[in-house]
């Protein structure tokens, strides 16, 4: 009852709140929510299946570009792009499981920053620059929403991210606390014995990271939307670092604690702006090793250990 109660008062404030605060600050609790989705994704890969990934950062701008792309060449409804780029990671997150299954911890973690390291420079090659657009990259207008004079662009794209979050949450919700989630949980724990059990593990492993992709890719494709512009340099390895951060953050195999995560990479740089000039990242990498000192597993195995601690009415 109490955990439904929390869910309904979240969700009231998440409704709530692009009314009550400014433009600038709902664009970037729209931002929380895209990179919330983004982290999910790696979540379901890494805390989950026990498949590290460097690499996520790929698969989000892939997303951002399909979008892009069918926005600026083939006209597509902005909402019919989102899908469209979730389905393009999936395939291509699958096809790079399959190989990825001869590599495991660092080699498989090598692979997916090889793969981080690749997507930019590809995204700038002659061949695809009519595509692409080069080094100089995409602009996008930001989606008009349909109720003219009730809500602005930022505002319309905020509860449209909404909507997404709940459903893949929901979604993924759903899948770890099933067959599939216990079956994932074994493989990550015990490959070896699942294997016995009975269970596919290459079919898990190839299909959830295809999951993954589909979820980052998602991210990106309202990400793109978000910010009305896409380009190479705006996909450097440091998007995939920072989902990583983010995920551990927030608590390795926790759905809520994404959130955490992704609000934690959209202030923090902001927050260590404010207190350094000169060195910024010095102050941001201070706080996280603080944070990683005092909360290893996260901020969500902290609120769970607070929520154990309270005495049961």
């Amino acid at each position: 009852m109490a955990k439904r109660i929390a869910i309904a008062a979240c969700l009231t404030a998440a409704v709530a709140a692009p009314f009550l605060i400014s433009g600038f600050h709902t664009f970037q609790l729209t931002q929380i929510l895209v990179y919330a989705i983004a982290l999910l994704g790696l979540n379901l890969l890494t805390g989950y299946s026990g498949q590290i990934s460097l690499g996520h950062g790929a698969f989000f701008a892939i997303g951002a570009y399909v979008t892009a792309i069918m926005l600026d060449h083939a006209w597509l409804p902005y909402w019919a792009t989102v899908p469209l780029a979730g389905l393009v990671c999936f395939a291509i997150g699958f096809a790079f499981g399959l190989p990825a299954l001869r590599l495991e911890g660092p080699y498989l973690a090598l692979a997916t920053f090889a793969l981080a390291i690749a997507t930019p420079q590809i995204l700038k090659h002659d061949k695809l620059e009519s595509w692409t657009g080069g080094v100089q990259g995409i602009v996008l207008d930001k989606p008009e929403g349909p109720f003219t004079g009730l809500l602005d662009p930022d505002q319309w794209l905020y509860f449209v991210t909404l909507v997404a979050v709940i459903a893949l949450y929901v979604a993924a919700w759903n899948l770890v606390r099933g067959r599939t989630g216990r079956a994932l949980v074994a493989i990550r724990d015990h490959p070896l014995a699942a294997a016995t059990m009975g269970i596919d593990t290459a079919l898990y492993k190839t299909t959830t990271f295809g999951l993954s992709a589909m979820y980052t890719g998602v991210a990106g494709a309202l990400g793109a939307l978000l910010t009305g512009f896409v380009s190479p340099d705006s996909f450097t390895i440091l998007v995939s670092i920072n989902f990583l951060v983010g995920m551990v953050v927030g608590g390795v195999a926790s759905i809520a604690g994404n959130f955490f995560g992704a609000a934690f990479i959209v202030i923090l740089p902001n927050i260590a702006g404010d207190i350094s000039d000169s060195a910024p990242w010095a102050i941001y990498g201070v706080i996280l090793i603080v944070l990683m000192i005092l909360m290893p597993r996260g901020i969500a195995g902290v609120v769970r250990a607070v929520a154990a601690r309270r005495p049961s009415t």
